[in-house]
């Protein structure tokens, strides 16, 4: 009908309108009850501090999982080379649930409005079919498109729960810095098989070792301190408190307190820049000042200032004891601390003691003590490579599955990814878990013993054939052996048969 029509006779247009329409507007279709067993579409994220192995293998217990309960699923990896898999937006609106399986701040800006639960990705690797259960139960709604107000602060909540402890903070910033320390340890291990170990001299000035060395050491390594101390503060107050982190880091850097220095910085500017970011109010007009001019002057001055007259003077006293100290270990006193780091690597493969053990390590890279570096990566691969040769020589010790994956384990082994024995573990942890320890204790042990110093934090067996890269070779390679045989044997000795433990 026309225009004229509806305005010349309105109630009659309305009438016929109803007339024509179906007898009543029938209620929309019930949609079918969801099963249990309904497939329903799943994305997810996962990452850890290093990005290098829990992430994947948080990975792949969700895929197996989701496959296992009948749904559809799209992980999206960030590790340490960037986003892998990344989920589109379409993916994302059609999706039934959003799982966040990470042991490190993750932007969720994506997710609004979308059913979202955050877990750490340990559940995902080793019960990843009873953590989708839990987050379609626990799940809250992002804030967002669609989200009331009780479902943003559910979410933020939660978001904050995540976000919050000191622990995370520190590993987020190792895991920005690792790839400095394993860029500048190469080109000076390189510097040094060109030119030999007084490559920097000046009398060397002007050759590719020199050059090397200059990139690697006054390059990479300088960066280490401001990149450890920006991505805590960046973890603790985001992007606002990253320029006051590296700018702390750097003061720390020259004060000589070295990653100690830079640790406290980046705690003091993450929690100071958040602490103005709450406190500071503005007019709207003047909001957008806020995050590029009043924190990054007012959270630097707060740091540095900090840094120069309060903390900065006795931390680079302390660092330089402790530098000292390791130094000068020798006999018993250096066993004792190997045998402590090893023992910290297996204890939980990649967990908090693991990542504490090797933050410790790494960050006495800058400090020139390369001694507890060589320990923490010998007694890291030590239990994928026991567990290894294990299942080859004790085969029924393990499992089928066990067995297979053996050859996996000693290649995660030798690349030193510890969490390559993870999955050993979580099928026998009371026996396995002790033999581990044992195994990693002993290489860490002869490693600090020997007095074999690493100074590239990364890269297993395939860094040490590069000339310098670690001192005594052949007793390293000795370590690692005997706490490779020494797990091995271990788990002959305190590991049942598989039928054995069946009947039981």
């Amino acid at each position: 009908m026309s225009l004229e029509e509806v305005f010349a006779d309105a109630a009659g247009a309305l009438g016929r309108l109803d007339a024509a329409a179906p007898s009543a507007v029938a209620p929309p279709a019930a949609a079918p009850a969801s099963s249990a067993g309904a497939t329903r579409k799943i994305v997810a994220i996962t990452s850890c501090p290093t990005g290098i192995a829990h992430t994947f293998m948080a990975a792949e217990g969700l895929a197996n999982a989701a496959k296992a309960l009948g749904h559809a699923i799209r992980v999206e990896t960030q590790g340490s080379v960037g986003a892998q898999d990344a989920l589109t937006a379409e993916e994302i609106a059609a999706a039934d649930l959003v799982i966040i399986a990470a042991d490190r701040p993750v932007d969720l800006g994506r997710f609004g409005g979308k059913k979202l639960f955050q877990s750490p990705t340990k559940p995902a690797i080793t019960d990843g079919q009873g953590l989708i259960r839990k987050a379609f139960a626990d799940a809250t709604v992002m804030a967002g498109a669609g989200a009331s107000l009780a479902d943003a602060a559910a979410a933020a909540k939660a978001e904050r729960a995540v976000k919050a402890g000191p622990y995370k903070h520190l590993m987020n910033g190792v895991s920005f810095m690792l790839p400095f320390v394993v860029a500048g340890g190469l080109l000076i291990a390189i510097a040094f098989a060109l030119g030999g170990i007084y490559a920097y001299d000046d009398a060397h000035k002007g050759t590719l070792a020199y050059d090397l060395f200059q990139i690697g050491a006054k390059g990479a390594f300088a960066l280490m301190v401001p990149v450890l101390a920006g991505y805590i503060a960046f973890s603790i107050a985001d992007r606002p408190g990253l320029a006051p982190g590296m700018i702390g880091g750097m003061v720390a850097a020259n004060l000589s307190a070295g990653f100690l220095g830079g640790i406290i910085a980046g705690f003091i500017a993450g929690y100071g820049t958040d602490f103005l970011n709450r406190s500071i109010k503005l007019p709207r007009n003047l909001a957008g000042l806020k995050p590029v001019l009043i924190l990054p002057i007012l959270g630097s001055l707060l740091t540095g200032l900090a840094m120069i007259y309060v903390v900065g003077g006795p931390t680079a006293q302390l660092l330089a004891a402790l530098t000292e100290w390791l130094k000068g270990m020798q006999g018993s006193s250096a066993i004792l601390l190997g045998i402590l780091i090893g023992g910290m690597m297996a204890f939980d493969m990649g967990g908090p003691i693991n990542k504490a053990a090797y933050a410790f390590s790494t960050g006495l890279i800058a400090s020139q003590v390369y001694t507890p570096m060589a320990a923490a990566m010998v007694a890291g691969m030590t239990p994928p490579l026991g567990l290894a040769l294990a299942a080859q020589f004790f085969p029924e010790r393990f499992t089928a599955d066990e067995r297979e994956a053996r050859s996996a384990a000693a290649v995660l082994g030798l690349a030193f990814v510890t969490e390559g024995a993870i999955p050993f573990a979580a099928r026998d942890p009371f026996r396995v878990l002790p033999c581990l320890i044992l195994g990693s204790a002993v290489a860490g042990g002869i490693s600090m013993a020997i007095g074999a110093e690493l100074r590239v934090p990364h890269g297993g067996v395939f860094v040490l054939p590069i000339p310098n890269a670690v001192s005594h070779l052949g007793g390293y390679v000795v370590a690692l052996v005997v706490g490779s045989v020494v797990t091995a044997l271990a788990l002959r000795l305190v590991k049942k048969p598989v039928d054995a433990l069946a009947v039981k």
